[in-house]
């Protein structure tokens, strides 16, 4: 069955390219309604959804915060800020066979992976360096 592409499909779509920020679905649907006051936030989240299954959009679930949405679709990693919730693009790629391995141990099939390192950004660790000094 195809799925239809729809104009609030291409308006949720543009939304996160605009944003470029690993926006939450929060921040995607408030970007939207600016422009289209009438579009419901049921319609934006079943939409980020549909783009990413339908593998136009990395969603990234983060077990400490709101998920998030990538319009890069090149392998790489991210991380994260623990500090002020920078999230930001890590221009490296874990070793493909690490897949194939949990597959081999689990049994699972189809596995995949996200990459999200946790840290303290240059911003906040110059902050917390000026407070201390």
């Amino acid at each position: 069955m195809e799925k239809r592409n729809t104009i609030q499909k291409r308006l949720v779509l543009d939304a996160v390219c605009a944003l470029a920020n690993h926006p939450t679905a929060e921040q995607v649907y408030a970007e939207v309604v600016q422009h289209h006051p009438s579009i419901s936030k049921a319609t934006v989240y079943r939409n980020l959804n549909s783009l990413a299954q339908d593998g136009q959009l990395r969603h990234i679930p983060l077990a400490n915060g709101a998920d998030r949405f990538d319009h890069y679709l090149q392998p790489h990693s991210h991380i994260e800020c623990t500090e002020c919730g920078c999230f930001c693009d890590v221009p490296i790629t874990c070793d493909e066979s690490l897949d194939a391995k949990v597959e081999e141990l689990t049994g699972y099939q189809n596995s995949t992976h996200e990459l999200v390192f946790r840290g303290i950004c240059p911003s906040c660790a110059h902050k917390a360096a000026h407070k201390a000094g």
